[in-house]
């Protein structure tokens, strides 16, 4: 069972990336998806999550207004795009299940392997 996040790289202050979650080894669109991001010497964050069918979404205020969480349950997909990047943004960024909400906030369950998005110019 694992979850892999895909689509980081190097962006300029100001632009965008697309970032995916997919699933091997459990049906994705059974679970509430949970983006979290760790900066290097930071603790990891959560900063984003989705219910199941898309019914909710979560949104720290770090991210709030500039991230967009999305899904495709069809595909077995989850999206999280990034927009108005800037250098506190920098990060390993993972997505995970959810095995509860608390607050809208994901606990997270089943991890996968982060991606590296850095924001510099």
């Amino acid at each position: 069972v694992q979850l892999q996040a895909s689509g980081g790289g190097l962006v300029q202050p100001g632009g965008s990336l697309r970032l995916s979650c997919a699933a091997s080894g459990l049906r994705l669109d059974y679970y509430a998806i949970g983006w979290f991001r760790q900066a290097p010497g930071k603790e990891r964050e959560g900063i984003s999550s989705i219910g199941s069918s898309g019914d909710w979404t979560y949104y720290a205020d770090s991210v709030k207004g500039r991230f967009t969480i999305s899904r495709d349950n069809a595909n077995k997909v989850g999206y999280l795009e990034l927009n108005s990047l800037n250098s506190g943004d920098t990060a390993v960024y993972y997505c995970a299940t959810c095995r509860a909400r608390v607050a809208g906030r994901c606990l997270p369950d089943v991890w996968g392997q982060g991606t590296l998005v850095t924001v510099s110019s």
